[in-house]
């Protein structure tokens, strides 16, 4: 009785205030190892709010007003090169922007592969979004959502691990309950897609692999290689001069979506760097996003 009791009083905290901070396992974190490591967090002037060796995974909701509410939820995840996360600018501040045009937002704080605090670092960060999806869906109904208008977002690393959820949906990596963990679209900016020599983002891979990947493991997490037609629709854009992620990872993915025809979106800026720390505005890229949405027929008002 206790266990039914728990989850239902949960969910109604969830349920009524905007911005709570929930842990995104109620029970044993699955993967992981009991350790004396604690989470740190910097702030940096110049960069963000760094968050590095999360071994407790939660989800930080941000619920639009009543009155602007459409259904759609997007689950944010923070880049940082699977080594930190940049949780205000790419995390808690784009939730904001969402609520504004009647997005539900749920911040994704991942945990970042660490051989000490799990026992396989390569799938920690896709468990945490896999199971932060599941949670979405599964209380889509008290959290007011359109279960079939569920997607997840990622910047830089957070990019990759969106899209490792977007094309790996099908290999469950949590104890699952019938629930689809596919999202129904993906936002993509300045991702990291491929791990492979010519053009994948080797800082990510190292954390995330280790030095000495096997080429299964560098096949698998180079999502370009697993496209397929049931692949949910992207919205991607990146900036040509990125010197940190090739823009080859945006255009290698969506050439890959056009040859399944899976509906995609690709800007690509001739200048903004890593980051679009001065350029392009957010209002431009956010902007072109928020049509994306709307030309999608995600930002159509749910009926009550």
């Amino acid at each position: 009785m206790i266990k039914l009791i728990m989850p239902f009083l949960m969910l109604t905290s969830w349920a009524c205030f905007a911005q709570q901070r929930i842990p995104l396992y109620s029970e044993k974190i699955p993967n992981s190892i009991d350790t004396q490591i604690k989470e740190e967090k910097v702030f940096n002037q110049e960069v963000d709010t760094l968050i590095s060796k999360v071994s407790k995974p939660t989800l930080t909701v941000f619920m639009p007003p009543k009155d602007k509410a459409n259904g759609t939820a997007v689950i944010i995840c923070p880049g940082g090169g699977y080594y930190v996360l940049l949780i205000e600018r790419e995390g808690y501040a784009i939730a904001k922007a969402f609520n504004k045009i009647g997005v539900s937002a749920f911040v994704l704080k991942y945990r970042l592969p660490n051989s000490e605090l799990m026992i396989d670092k390569s799938i920690g960060p896709l468990q945490d979004a896999q199971k932060a999806i599941q949670i979405v869906r599964k209380h889509a109904k008290e959290w007011q959502i359109d279960p079939d208008k569920i997607g997840i977002m990622g910047f830089s690393a957070g990019g990759h691990l969106a899209a490792s959820a977007g094309v790996h949906f099908e290999d469950e990596f949590i104890d699952n309950e019938a629930i689809s963990l596919r999202p129904d679209f993906m936002i993509l900016i300045y991702p990291v897609i491929s791990f492979t020599d010519s053009i994948g983002h080797i800082g990510s891979r190292d954390n995330l692999l280790g030095k000495s990947p096997s080429k299964e493991q560098i096949r698998y997490f180079s999502n370009e290689n697993h496209v397929c037609s049931t692949t949910p629709p992207a919205f991607i854009t990146q900036a040509n001069d990125d010197l940190v992620v090739s823009p080859e990872n945006s255009l290698v993915f969506f050439k890959k979506l056009r040859e399944k025809a899976i509906s995609a979106e690709l800007h690509i800026y001739s200048s903004g760097g890593h980051g679009y720390l001065k350029q392009p505005s957010f209002e431009e890229w956010f902007g072109r996003c928020q049509n994306w949405l709307k030309r999608n027929a995600l930002l159509e008002k749910i009926s009550r």
